[in-house]
């Protein structure tokens, strides 16, 4: 910015625009809302009503969806004693312990290629290298005959890649319909029941008039918000929640966090939420996993 090189730079918020940015153009629905100096534009009524547009109020979360499995009556939800996995000669993790309690929503941290992903495929049931090791899911000890969709079907989830790769042409509530099946879209037969679930759903984060539009045609915020919605639709026992604020704004980041806590104190599912750091986190977050780098890697510590 101090060279005589012209810069053009997009934002999704007036917070991500360096101080020596002189001039803003700020866009609404594909038209240009306001444009000229940075001062007078960040000042204009109309820009500050679109930076921070008020927030819909949250509803009563539906009752439980009947589960197909029963929960050990006792016990951690998720314990890893001394786990290790190598690939190689490469180490990813190294003597991992981990005790999640039916108490505690945890905040995984750490940087890119620390280990976060194998750990979480650890849990998930995605990693043939949980075999053999000291891990109990949901009072089973891995390997003793459950399937991955076993343990899958306790998780509801979301994070970026499944937002991107999601099928377009679908209505809102058939998105949190799919939720019901796992299905990247929607596949199965489904009925009043599912649909009635998803419409509770949809209103309990605020989302009660969006449930016959166009997933496509939403923004990418309220995109991310529908699918927190398909992740709940089931009632997981547990939420994995991989970076689910990456890429939003900080209208949207609000409203991503408090629907988080929301769900932590009216309901008995358990959060996962997974960051690069453990600054901008939901408010339930009660214990920290974290990756501290060392000389030779990365040791997982976790803090209460």
């Amino acid at each position: 910015l101090h060279s005589d090189m012209t810069v053009l730079m997009l934002c999704r918020q007036a917070e991500d625009v360096p101080a020596g940015v002189s001039h803003l153009l700020v866009l609404d629905g594909g038209a240009v809302l306001a444009q000229g100096e940075r001062e007078a534009v960040l000042a204009d009524l109309r820009v500050t009503t679109l930076m921070n547009p008020p927030a819909a109020e949250l509803g009563q979360l539906p009752p439980p969806a009947p589960r197909p499995y029963e929960l050990a009556a006792d016990g951690p939800l998720l314990q890893l004693r001394n786990v290790h996995v190598r690939y190689g000669e490469v180490t990813v993790l190294d003597g991992v312990n981990w005790v999640l309690e039916r108490d505690q929503h945890c905040c995984v941290s750490g940087p890119n290629g620390c280990g976060k992903t194998t750990l979480l495929s650890l849990v998930t049931g995605d990693n043939h290298k949980a075999y053999g090791q000291d891990i109990t899911l949901f009072g089973i000890r891995r390997g003793s005959g459950e399937s991955v969709w076993d343990i899958k079907q306790k998780y509801g989830q979301l994070d970026n890649q499944l937002h991107l790769n999601y099928v377009r042409g679908m209505r809102v509530v058939e998105v949190v319909v799919s939720g019901f099946f796992d299905t990247i879209g929607l596949y199965d037969d489904w009925g009043d029941v599912q649909r009635d679930t998803a419409a509770q759903w949809l209103a309990a984060l605020g989302l009660a008039g969006y449930a016959r539009e166009s997933f496509d045609a939403l923004s990418f915020g309220l995109q991310r918000m529908v699918l927190l919605a398909r992740a709940m639709v089931k009632s997981p026992i547990i939420l994995l929640l991989d970076e689910p604020t990456l890429g939003l704004d900080g209208h949207h980041r609000m409203l991503m966090l408090r629907a988080i806590d929301h769900i932590a104190a009216n309901s008995d599912t358990r959060i996962i939420f997974v960051s690069h750091s453990a600054g901008e986190v939901p408010a339930c977050i009660n214990q920290h996993l974290v990756f501290e780098p060392r000389e030779d890697g990365f040791e997982v510590v976790c803090r209460a």
